[in-house]
């Protein structure tokens, strides 16, 4: 579960979220929709723990029952790396890696020994279909195809929970329905939490629930 309660954020003097509470269910797929500038990703960087916000009296971020806006910045670092996955418009995948390779990284970083990251990392690529691809360089492949070994690398560690910052910004419309297709399938088998930005209001339709952000205020 996700709980923010009067989360307000600025950079220098611009208020970028003004007081913004939520409460996420586990296991909701809930899409946070408005114009660029709207702090779709601002609001998602700080649900994710990558970014700061206002500390007050009156204002804290709770997840899987935990106050994390109470953690220093070892314990957020151990959090994120085992709770949270992300995916990115850009993929973010290292071009010198193959796709198992990048996939991997996040359970490097956990300590993983490498025989069980590759493991959990062979399953992933079957269930995400992806086997033919296994050793090919992010260049070898088709934007779906990136797209895919993101959420991939997401799922390595088995977060509770999974962002995702305008994840068919780059793909065509069939695509981009896939992907999000994919999104609900893994939730059934897998019982994650996503919580997704995006300017898509066609693709929201296909979440829990749709949050609309403008001028830093849910509406």
């Amino acid at each position: 579960m996700i709980i923010a309660e009067n989360i307000h954020k600025f950079y220098e003097r611009n208020h970028i979220l003004k007081g913004i509470n939520l409460k996420i269910n586990e296991g909701e797929i809930v899409s946070l929709v408005g114009a660029s500038g709207a702090g779709k990703t601002t609001l998602l960087q700080i649900l994710g723990t990558i970014d700061s916000f206002e500390k007050n009296k009156n204002s804290r971020l709770i997840l899987k029952n935990q106050i994390v806006s109470d953690f220093n910045e070892d314990q957020l670092s151990s959090f994120r790396n085992q709770e949270i996955g992300f995916v990115f418009q850009f993929h973010q995948l290292l071009p010198e890696f193959s796709v198992i390779e990048n996939i991997c990284i996040p359970a490097f970083i956990k300590k993983t020994s490498k025989k069980d990251a590759e493991l959990k990392a062979t399953e992933l690529i079957d269930y995400l279909g992806l086997s033919k691809r296994i050793n090919n360089k992010p260049s070898e492949l088709s934007g779906g195809e990136k797209q895919r070994v993101a959420v991939a690398r997401a799922l390595i560690n088995s977060p509770s929970l999974i962002l995702a910052d305008e994840p068919s910004g780059n793909l065509d419309s069939s695509t981009s329905n896939n992907l999000h297709d994919l999104f609900n399938e893994l939730r059934k088998d897998f019982k994650y939490t996503f919580v997704i930005a995006t300017h898509d209001i066609t693709l929201a339709k296909k979440s829990d629930r749709i949050l609309k952000i403008s001028d830093g205020i849910i509406k």
